[in-house]
């Protein structure tokens, strides 16, 4: 196993590159809870360098919850990092309130934090991006159990000049095995967002869409995503569970994510996407998918990716 931890559980998690190094940004939570499933209200952001994608420095927690009554007051959950016209390196980050400590119920939004050096970070005061109602399901609108805004994937926008969010959602009227969407929002500049309506169409296979990410893999543009096709909550097993790829022929807003095939089974889960140091793309995953009854074992080594036909 490429990087785990002894003392922490290890799962979600996302890279940036700084040219030398690669950076591992990966959620963690005490074993000391002792049922993993409490993991989710614990969760920290921790950091991890490596040279080569197998061998890796850890160094620790680098952004924890905030104060009570903000909207990352519980936990501290999946994001991406990239590097600005100005420099400065961007952590956009979920942030996940709980309603109640005995309750599954939980609000989850988007926030930034800023780095010149990808170690110390500091999050951006008053920047929340919140669901639109206009666009997306809000805690209470179905009997599922959160408002899913998270997982935010940011990458530049080259023709327009700006950047794409891509966002785990809900659209209006989904059950416990339909509904997930591409949540978009956009900005020109990474400090002011628009939050715009889902890109492609409402699933009626994915309860939601976890993980997303856009990847060049032999040439060919893919949008990566895991979840359960035929789950009956939002984080149960089904008949088929793991990381799933689609082809983006041509804009994102006419990708149907039903399409998506199989590219990694459970118990692996939430995929990247990386490019080594030999130009070659790979995929990591951490082993322990949702409803797989695997242990939490960590991050894979790199492994073999190719487009699925």
């Amino acid at each position: 196993m490429a990087f785990s931890l002894d003392t922490h559980w290890v799962w979600d998690f996302w890279v940036a590159d700084d040219g030398e190094r690669f950076h591992l940004f990966y959620l963690r939570a005490p074993r000391s809870l002792g049922d993993p499933e409490l993991r989710h209200r614990h969760a920290r952001i921790g950091h991890a360098t490596s040279a080569d994608l197998t061998h890796w420095t850890d160094h620790g927690e680098v952004l924890a919850p905030g104060s009570g009554g903000s909207f990352d007051e519980t936990s501290t959950w999946t994001g991406s990092v990239v590097r600005g016209d100005d420099g400065l390196w961007r952590m956009f980050y979920t942030g996940a309130s709980f309603l109640a400590p005995d309750a599954n119920a939980n609000i989850e939004a988007i926030g930034m934090a800023f780095s010149e050096d990808l170690h110390t970070w500091t999050k951006r005061a008053g920047f929340v991006l919140r669901a639109d109602p206009a666009h997306y399901e809000k805690l209470g609108d179905t009997a599922w159990p959160e408002e899913a805004w998270r997982d935010p994937w940011v990458f530049r926008d080259e023709q327009e000049h700006g950047w794409h969010m891509l966002i785990t959602a809900r659209g209006a009227g989904g059950t416990f095995t339909s509904g997930g969407v591409i949540g978009y929002a956009w900005s020109q500049d990474l400090e002011t967002w628009v939050v715009k309506p889902p890109l492609g169409t409402q699933s009626s296979r994915f309860a939601h869409l976890e993980v997303l990410q856009t990847a060049e893999i032999e040439g060919e543009t893919v949008l990566v995503f895991c979840g359960s096709r035929h789950g009956d909550g939002p984080r149960s097993d089904g008949a088929e569970s793991g990381v799933w790829m689609v082809g983006v022929d041509g804009a994102l807003d006419e990708v149907c994510v039903d399409d998506a095939r199989l590219i990694a089974a459970a118990p692996l889960y939430a995929g990247r996407i990386v490019r080594d140091r030999s130009g070659e793309s790979v995929m990591l995953a951490f082993v322990g998918a949702p409803g797989s009854g695997h242990e939490l074992d960590g991050i894979t080594d790199p492994l073999p990716i190719t487009i699925t036909r």
